[in-house]
């Protein structure tokens, strides 16, 4: 798992920090450990671990500047890309949202012994956002559903002016022309998609601006976001 962090961070021209790839390390195994009693990953091998969980986390560090941001990562999971990027970049202000209270807690008890700070929080995120509207820098999510989807559940948490990073796989551009109308009705507007390698492949990141103020009616219950997408 080192050294596959060491080999990926140095191919992306960033300086290995020796605590920074320690810190992950011991994440890496407790979820490895925790994986066997608690469905947190399919991943299983060391070395896919370090490249498709927390390489690809860290390239929303060169997709877009976090440092000393307010950061929500919706739908995290067992951490990704939250956790990562927080390890990687400490001045992240990190808020992991997820409904399943098992990953959740798990995440409560590992965390702090690792040194890493985060708000952590049992939710659905069209629940959560009438407490927290508008209030990020960055909202972050990672493979959780279709782009039209995701932007109603993600874009009324980022305040004027922040972000959305919506880490995508081959479908991006194709998930961008759905999602265009959708993006434009709730206050975005999509700026670029960043490309990134990533095991052999290629991974995208859309990258999404919050230009106006999400209308009040938005997020809808997820039954009628599903039903009926925008």
């Amino acid at each position: 798992m080192k050294q596959a962090l060491l080999d990926g961070l140095q191919a992306r021209g960033r300086a290995p920090d020796g605590q920074t790839v320690d810190t992950l390390c011991a994440f890496g195994a407790a979820l490895l450990e925790k994986n066997q009693v608690m469905n947190l990953t399919a991943i299983t091998d060391p070395a896919a671990v370090a490249q498709l969980h927390f390489l690809d986390s860290l390239a929303l560090l060169d997709a877009a500047e976090l440092a000393g941001k307010r950061v929500l990562d919706v739908g995290c999971g067992a951490g990704f890309p939250g956790v990562p990027l927080k390890i990687a970049e400490p001045s992240i202000r990190l808020t992991l949202l997820d409904s399943l209270a098992k990953r959740m807690n798990w995440l409560a008890e590992v965390l702090p012994g690792l040194g890493v700070e985060a708000e952590i929080v049992t939710a659905r995120a069209e629940d959560y956002a009438a407490q927290r509207r508008e209030q990020y820098d960055v909202v972050t999510s990672r493979a959780v559903a279709r782009l039209n989807v995701l932007a109603e559940l993600c874009l009324p948490f980022v305040r004027v002016g922040g972000q959305f990073l919506a880490m995508k796989g081959a479908l991006a551009q194709e998930e961008v022309d759905e999602a265009r109308r959708a993006i434009r009705q709730l206050g975005g507007k999509v700026r670029n998609i960043y490309e990134y390698p990533v095991a052999g492949t290629t991974h995208r990141v859309v990258i999404i601006e919050k230009i106006a103020p999400t209308p009040r009616q938005y997020p809808r219950a997820f039954a009628k976001i599903k039903k009926s997408p925008l």
